[in-house]
C-alpha cells in the first residue's frame, strides 16, 4: 500500500512541476512509511545516514513544498515542535499525554458542526481539527509495572 501511496505523491510533485531531488524523494518515503506523525528533526535523524550532507533546514524545505502541494499536513500543538502527517485525508488524531505518540482514527466528517459554528458566529469556517487526549496503551502497561 505504502509503494503505491508514494508512486501517487511522485506523480504529483511531477505534475506540479517540482524537481525531485533525492532527498526529496526520501523524506516523502519515510513520511509515506511513517505512521508515527514525525517532527523535521525525526525525518532528519532518520535520513542523516544516508544524506551526510543534508541540514535540518534541506528537511524543513522540502517538508514546506510538500505541503504547499498538498502532499503534507502540518499539525502544530502549542510549543512543541510540528509534527507532519502524509495521510491528508479528513481524519482525526489520538494523542498520548505521556509519550506524545500520534495515532490516527476515523470518525465520521463533523460538517454540521462546522454549519452550527457558522450560524452561531458568523465566521466564515474553512475547517477544523479534532484531537482526543489520553494515555496509549504502551504507556499504561509501563506504569502497571
Amino acid at each position: 500500500m505504502s509503494d503505491y501511496r508514494l508512486q501517487g505523491a511522485i506523480d504529483t510533485l511531477k505534475e506540479s512541476g517540482v524537481r525531485i531531488t533525492p532527498q526529496r524523494h526520501a523524506v516523502l518515503e519515510f513520511l509515506v512509511q511513517s505512521m508515527s506523525h514525525p517532527t523535521a528533526d525525526d525525518i532528519y535523524k532518520a535520513l542523516e545516514h544516508k544524506f551526510p550532507n543534508m541540514s535540518v533546514a534541506t528537511v524543513y524545505n522540502n517538508l514546506r513544498v510538500l505541503k504547499e502541494i498538498g502532499l503534507v499536513r502540518e499539525l502544530t500543538y502549542g510549543d512543541s515542535s510540528s509534527r507532519f502527517d502524509c495521510n491528508t485525508t479528513d481524519h482525526y488524531h489520538a494523542i498520548c499525554e505521556s509519550c506524545g505518540k500520534i495515532v490516527d482514527f476515523h470518525y465520521p466528517s463533523l460538517d454540521e458542526v462546522e454549519s452550527l459554528a457558522e450560524q452561531v458566529t458568523g465566521f466564515n469556517v474553512s475547517h477544523h481539527r479534532m484531537e482526543v487526549y489520553g494515555t496509549c496503551p504502551e504507556c499504561r502497561a509501563q506504569t502497571a509495572h
